[in-house]
């Protein structure tokens, strides 16, 4: 996990990307954001780009790609998953079948959007300082062979 990278925060709400921007300057936080509308563009992000991000932040229910096909997609591509970037899902979906299914593949976590900005602002806050204080494996990846460096 790189806690330096650039959070990935996938919503068609450019409203909740617009309030979501503000909370991460209120908040300091000195990640870079990138923001998508859609699975399909973030996904193409993570495969060729040169960032290793510090967390993904993903909505459910997006066009084209939803946010539990994209994390089907980040699971099995072995170069993404050997980065170790938690996968959240941030979502207003709460129903417990959408529940269990993204945890049936391996999301870190299931976020209710609350609707109070002062409640959004501190699900955000908890989201990254548990983040900043977890500690997973250094695996080094070598881009081209998509093996571990030992």
């Amino acid at each position: 996990m790189n806690k330096s990278g650039p959070i990935i925060i996938i919503d068609d709400d450019l409203d909740d990307q617009m309030i979501l921007g503000e909370i991460f300057k209120e908040l300091n936080v000195q990640n870079e954001v990138f923001y998508f509308i859609n699975g399909v563009d973030a996904y193409a992000f993570l495969v060729h780009s040169k960032y290793q991000p510090f967390i993904i932040l993903s909505d459910i229910n997006m066009p084209r790609l939803s946010g539990i096909e994209l994390r089907d997609k980040v699971h099995n591509n072995r170069q993404l998953n050997l980065k170790c970037i938690p996968y959240l899902f941030f979502t207003t979906a709460s129903e417990q079948k959408v529940v269990i299914e993204a945890y049936s593949k391996s999301v870190q976590g299931f976020f209710v959007k609350p609707r109070q900005y002062a409640d959004l602002r501190r699900v955000i806050n908890n989201i990254i300082e548990y983040w900043k204080d977890c500690h997973s494996p250094k695996i080094e990846v070598d881009p081209v062979s998509v093996e571990p460096i030992s």
